[in-house]
């Protein structure tokens, strides 16, 4: 006798929504990544989360440098950094040190969701 058997698509897209609020460009890297490699463990989340909100961050302050000018002008004629260049930069390299700890800066699977194997 045949019994009930469940079909089970293979190649789904995680469907698990950020635990935080994200801003445009944090959302879409949080969709990106879900749509690649299908992050659904609650440390690999928490990371994701994370590595987005610090993009979200930086975009912030990306913006806010080009309005004033990456160089400033100081009292007395003189040239100084942007002070937020610094945390953009600190941002940006959580960002991508977030994501690496996850084992995403290597090429994604094509055969399925989840995280490359060895991570």
């Amino acid at each position: 006798m045949a019994k009930n058997l469940k079909l089970v698509a293979v190649n789904t897209p995680s469907t698990v929504s950020p635990p935080r609020r994200l801003g445009e460009h944090g959302l879409r890297l949080w969709q990106s990544v879900n749509e690649q490699y299908g992050i659904d463990d609650a440390a690999g989340i928490e990371f994701l989360v994370t590595a987005c909100q610090a993009l979200d961050r930086a975009e912030a302050l990306m913006a806010q440098i080009d309005a004033d000018g990456a160089v400033l002008r100081v009292k007395g004629g003189g040239l100084k950094d942007h002070p937020a260049l610094k945390h953009e930069i600190a941002a940006r390299s959580l960002c991508i040190r977030t994501l690496a700890r996850l084992g995403l800066d290597l090429e994604p699977l094509r055969s399925g969701p989840g995280r490359p194997p060895g991570m």
